[in-house]
């Protein structure tokens, strides 16, 4: 039986303020920092009947602490939804909150949604340590911990090593592959610090962020004014001892969530509201892991051939920014987009980086500076840790 394709729209689109590891929202579970961003999203669409959402699908990288058990439809549930809503909770890792809103806007195509709610949270601060099952009871000596903040942990001793290489590693083989050097990277994380830093002070990100009530965080926490590139140079190499990777041109470890409201053509009727903009094609492709940070050049080329459209077409760009030498190498292996296009508010170098917030919040992002346009196709695309990318392309 066949089904007639339904156009999709992006309504709404609310973040909570980007907060610091061990910052401003540590002492906020992940949980509940989902159920912040849905009770913020249905508060600003008074004509929506929570009853009338179909699902809510949220993006999570962890999965491992407070936000066990579907963190999905707990937030639904600790926001006051109907218990009648249902919640599922997807992992792409720092692609999760982007998967999430692909797969409701997939749902919602297909007529099995006509509402749905999409996002993802983080809570990098509050990821648990976690100790493996040992093989018999009451084992002698002393037992590993495992940090679940970021990265690998219990590898499988099968996976070729060459494929479980830190992030940071992956990041100096990008730079190495197309000769980024270090004051490339920095004076590129910089320029992003102080887009970010301008777009605040400007009131750019006013309309989609919604600060948590009884804590001070009134903007993302990671942004930093006035950095120079003295300051930068005095930063030690992460990853190698004579590397170009530092904690000044990588994203920083982060908390946050956010969310997105969908429709089609009935629910929008249902809402009384006009959308940001309209979804147009998505791709997710696949790379060698070790060069995970070029995982947005595939995507992107095919969200845009789905689309019957070029980079020539966009008018804005959200690339997640994991490290400064992904994002120069993702642009030297795309000619065809115009650097002054991508994450013009400044990218997650500054703002930061939740894991499974991340696609959400880039997202949101694009689709807020299609509406203020008023026309346009933007495209928000990230990197995915162990080898992936993945891509959405809006239009308004």
């Amino acid at each position: 039986m066949s089904r007639t394709v339904r156009e999709v729209y992006v309504v709404d689109a609310v973040r909570t303020p980007v907060g610091k590891y061990g910052g401003a929202l540590a002492g906020t579970r992940p949980d509940d920092l989902a159920a912040h961003v849905l009770r913020a999203l249905l508060a600003r669409t008074p004509g929506l009947d929570p009853a009338r959402v179909d699902d809510v699908f949220l993006g999570n990288a962890n999965g491992a602490g407070e936000e066990n058990r579907n963190v999905a439809r707990m937030a639904a549930l600790l926001a006051g939804l109907p218990v009648t809503v249902p919640g599922t909770t997807v992992n792409r890792l720092c692609g999760s909150g982007l998967e999430a809103v692909v797969q409701a806007g997939r749902a919602i195509a297909l007529g099995d949604a006509s509402i749905a709610v999409a996002g993802g949270a983080e809570s990098m601060s509050r990821a648990p340590w976690v100790l493996q099952k040992p093989g018999r009871g009451f084992p002698a000596g002393p037992q590993e911990l495992w940090s679940t903040t970021l990265g690998w942990r219990m590898t499988n001793p099968a996976m070729p090593p060459k494929w479980a290489v830190p992030l940071g590693e992956s990041a100096e083989l990008v730079a190495e592959k197309h000769g980024i050097d270090r004051e490339a990277q920095d004076a590129y994380a910089l320029a992003s610090h102080a887009k970010a830093a301008r777009a605040w002070k400007d009131g750019h990100y006013d309309a989609e962020v919604a600060p948590l009530d009884g804590i001070d965080l009134p903007r993302d926490e990671s942004v930093r004014d006035g950095g120079t590139p003295a300051v930068m140079a005095k930063l030690t190499p992460s990853f190698r001892p004579a590397g170009t990777v530092t904690a000044g041109n990588s994203s920083p470890l982060n908390d946050g969530a956010a969310a997105l409201l969908l429709a089609d053509e009935d629910g929008l009727r249902a809402l009384g509201r006009e959308p940001l903009a309209r979804v147009r094609a998505s791709a997710v492709t696949a790379l060698d892991p070790r060069y995970f940070g070029l995982g947005p050049v595939e995507a992107s080329r095919t969200a845009l051939a789905r689309a019957g459209l070029g980079f020539e077409d966009l008018t804005t760009v959200e690339l997640n920014e994991a490290f400064a030498a992904q994002v120069l190498g993702c642009l030297a292996e795309l000619p065809a987009l115009d650097p002054a296009k991508v994450n013009p508010y400044g990218g997650a170098l500054a703002l930061g980086h939740p894991l499974g917030a991340s696609g959400a919040r880039i997202a949101g992002a694009v689709a807020h500076q299609l509406a203020r346009a008023g026309t346009g196709t933007g495209l928000a695309t990230l990197c995915i840790g162990v080898g992936q990318g993945l891509a959405l392309v809006l239009e308004r």
